[in-house]
């Protein structure tokens, strides 16, 4: 059984997303940050760096998210263009622009200090800003252009559900600050996220971590 180490509302929320779409039982093990688990010797055996998440699976630990959505994908054989299909470099593409521009973007805003010190924080959010309209503008338009059947509201993938926690998180911050976003600015993807969000997976997902049933639209903190 696969076991997810995970804290609410974190990145982890994007593999038990996916978990409970495929359908796959596991263990969720909720993490103790408060005690300092994340330091533990036993937690940076899963995860070197002591980040969130960690998964077991049958073939060994693994870390990075998008990494244990493609696994997740290629063994159930679901949720993705599997090898060899015709979506497949497509699909593969806009996965790791996600999480190389998307993922690390979202990252700046939030911890702008940790980029360039608390002197640059006004600078480091403005540039992430900037970037952070610019990827999701492209994202969006890729959608309405292209209509891929691996990012659509009429099926569910992890690429999706990815993009919809993050977006989730960019709607955090209050109207008028510069790393506020919300998935109404981009009606493409926003149609994508709604239907996600609208999915038992979802929503037995949002149950268990108390996020409210609209969990990328028009989330509830």
């Amino acid at each position: 059984m696969y076991v997810l180490h995970y804290s609410p509302d974190t990145a982890s929320v994007i593999v038990r997303l996916a978990l409970e779409e495929l359908g796959q039982p596991y263990q969720a093990r909720r993490i103790d940050r408060e005690a300092g688990e994340l330091a533990s010797p036993a937690y940076r055996a899963l995860h070197p760096l002591g980040l969130i998440p960690a998964f077991e699976s049958p073939d060994g630990p693994m870390f990075e998210t998008a990494a244990i959505l493609l696994y997740l994908s290629e063994k159930h054989r679901a949720l993705a263009p599997q090898p060899g299909s015709p979506g497949r470099a497509a699909f593969l593409k806009w996965l790791f622009f996600t999480s190389t521009n998307i993922h690390p973007t979202l990252l700046q805003l939030f911890y702008p200090e940790r980029t360039a010190g608390p002197g640059c924080t006004d600078a480091v959010l403005a540039h992430a800003s900037d970037r952070m309209r610019t990827y999701l503008g492209i994202i969006d338009a890729m959608i309405a252009r292209d209509a891929p059947d691996w990012l659509s509201p009429g099926q569910p993938s992890v690429l999706g559900y990815y993009l919809g926690v993050l977006v989730r998180w960019l709607s955090s911050y209050g109207t008028g600050h510069p790393s506020h976003f919300s998935a109404a600015e981009f009606p493409a993807l926003n149609r994508v996220l709604a239907a996600h969000e609208a999915r038992p997976a979802a929503l037995r997902t949002a149950e268990a971590e108390g996020l409210g049933p609209t969990i990328f639209t028009a989330p509830v903190y």
